[in-house]
C-alpha cells in the first residue's frame, strides 16, 4: 500500500492553508494547567529466576533430594512381605541395594503393562537379579492427571511370591513415578 503522495507547493490550490485556518477560526485553544506530568515509575524487577534457584536448593536439601507430593499425601508404595523386617524396606527406600535393571511402562495400557511387567520379572528371576525398579509414571497425561499405573503396578507386585519388598523409588530415581523392587534371591540360571 503506498502513502498518498502530497500535491507540491507550486501545484496546491491557493488558498488551502487559508481554509484550514478558517475553518479553525472559532476553536479556543486549551489553558496551560500548570500541571507537572510525572515520570511513571517502573516496579523493580523481580528476581524470579534466582528465587526458583533457591526454591530448588532447598528442595535437594530436604531428604537428600527433590520434594515429592506423595510423600506428604500417605499415597506413597511400600509393601513388605511377611517376615521382612522394617530395616530390609528401610534399606531399599535409602538405596542401598544396587538398581540391576528397570522396566518403563510408560505409555502402556494396563494389560499390556501387566504382561510386560510379568515377563520382565521372569527374566529377572532367570537372571538372578535381586534388586530392579518399574517406571509406572506419575499420572501427569492421564485424565484428571492421576495416575493409573501406579495402584495397580502395587496390587500386582503384592501377588507375586518372587518380591519380597517394594517402596517408592528415591526422587533421582523417579520419586511418585517409580518402584524399586526387592526379589527372591535364587541361583541365576543359563539362558538356553
Amino acid at each position: 500500500m503506498t502513502k498518498p503522495r502530497r500535491a507540491p507547493e507550486a501545484d496546491r490550490a491557493p488558498g488551502e492553508d487559508g481554509l484550514f485556518r478558517d475553518s479553525l477560526a472559532d476553536v479556543t485553544p486549551l489553558r496551560h494547567a500548570g500541571r507537572v506530568v510525572h515520570e511513571r515509575k517502573l516496579p523493580h524487577p523481580l528476581p524470579l529466576q534466582r528465587w526458583s534457584d533457591e526454591r530448588a536448593a532447598l528442595r535437594e536439601s530436604l531428604d537428600g533430594g527433590a520434594w515429592d507430593g506423595d510423600q506428604e499425601t500417605g499415597e506413597e508404595l511400600n509393601f513388605a512381605r511377611a517376615g521382612i523386617g522394617a530395616s530390609t524396606l528401610r534399606k531399599l527406600r535409602r538405596g542401598h541395594w544396587l538398581v540391576q535393571d528397570e522396566l518403563d511402562l510408560h505409555g502402556l495400557t494396563s494389560i499390556d503393562a501387566h504382561e510386560v511387567m510379568t515377563e520382565f520379572l521372569a527374566q529377572c528371576a532367570r537372571r538372578g537379579l535381586r534388586c530392579v525398579r518399574i517406571v509406572h509414571g506419575k499420572g501427569l497425561g492421564s485424565p484428571n492427571r492421576q495416575p493409573v499405573l501406579k495402584q495397580k503396578v502395587g496390587a500386582w507386585l503384592m501377588r507375586r511370591d518372587d518380591v519380597l519388598a517394594f517402596c517408592q523409588a528415591r526422587p533421582a530415581d523417579g520419586g511418585g513415578g517409580a518402584v524399586v523392587v526387592l526379589l527372591k534371591g535364587g541361583r541365576k540360571k543359563a539362558e538356553g
